[in-house]
């Protein structure tokens, strides 16, 4: 049975090595365009291809293709105008460029033997990009005042400290859940497809040896309809994960859009 940790290796493209550089601290590191750059530059470029098609010569009645880009915008301009409120529009090229870059790692990772997004690394730089993001309005939007979303004023004065370090020690968490999330989902499914499909040839193999090894076929049956079954919810995981991870970096957004009061 095939290694089911094996497709999450990254590894340069044989051609496109550039040497090594030394670095401080993190020592000497080759240069290379690895599998997980061109995952993602794939990635980008169906997405914008997606983006251009569905916006160039648009119709008043739309096409299959129109109609799934609209469905995709209008949803996550819902998701924003209800979560961060009347300038929902504001930041909404930003989750919606986060939506669309996490789905399209996630899908197109369920037709190559590399997924971008379960590389800890890209979940981790996405979360920190938000996270940085967030700081970087909420300070700009209320200076100091940016520091009262650690001071829960509903709460007793006596205890406020404690529950405001509790807020600090979670909004601290935040890029790393955020990142977390992504990375365990994509793993976790794509192990477990791996091993199930490891069954569908290894019970194969020996069933077609004939013999007492045709005892494997049933067990090779079952494993491919879970292969299946797990195939179909991958995809609605890929989507499900770009979804959350979109929700999630809209609540964070409004926390500090709308530090203190309502939209």
């Amino acid at each position: 049975m095939a290694d089911p940790i094996e497709q999450f290796e990254v590894h340069p493209i044989p051609g496109l090595e550039f040497g090594e550089v030394t670095l401080p601290v993190l020592g000497v590191q080759q240069i290379a365009v690895t599998n997980a750059h061109v995952a993602m530059t794939i990635a980008f470029a169906l997405v914008v291809l997606f983006l251009t098609a569905v916006t160039s010569g648009a119709k008043v009645v739309p096409g299959r293709l129109q109609s799934a880009g609209e469905t995709l915008f209008g949803m996550i301009d819902g998701v924003t105008d209800s979560i961060i409120g009347h300038e929902g529009r504001k930041y909404f090229p930003f989750v919606f460029t986060l939506f669309t870059l996490v789905l399209g790692m996630n899908l197109l990772g369920m037709f190559l033997t590399f997924t971008a997004t379960s590389q800890l690394a890209v979940t981790g730089t996405l979360a920190l990009i938000t996270i940085l993001l967030v700081i970087g309005i909420g300070i700009a939007k209320h200076g100091l005042g940016f520091f009262l979303l650690f001071w829960p004023t509903s709460a007793p004065l006596a205890i406020r400290p404690v529950v405001g370090l509790i807020e600090f020690l979670s909004f601290l968490l935040r890029p790393v859940t955020l990142a977390l999330r992504l990375f365990g989902n994509m793993l976790g499914g794509h192990i477990a497809l791996k091993i199930f499909a490891g069954f569908v040839v290894s019970m194969g193999g020996l069933a077609a040896a004939g013999g007492l090894g045709l005892l494997g076929l049933p067990v090779a049956a079952l494993s491919m309809g879970m292969v299946v079954g797990l195939t179909a919810l991958e995809f609605l995981v890929a989507f499900l994960q770009a979804f959350v991870f979109a929700v999630l970096a809209s609540i964070y957004l409004n926390d500090v859009v709308n530090l203190g009061h309502g939209h």
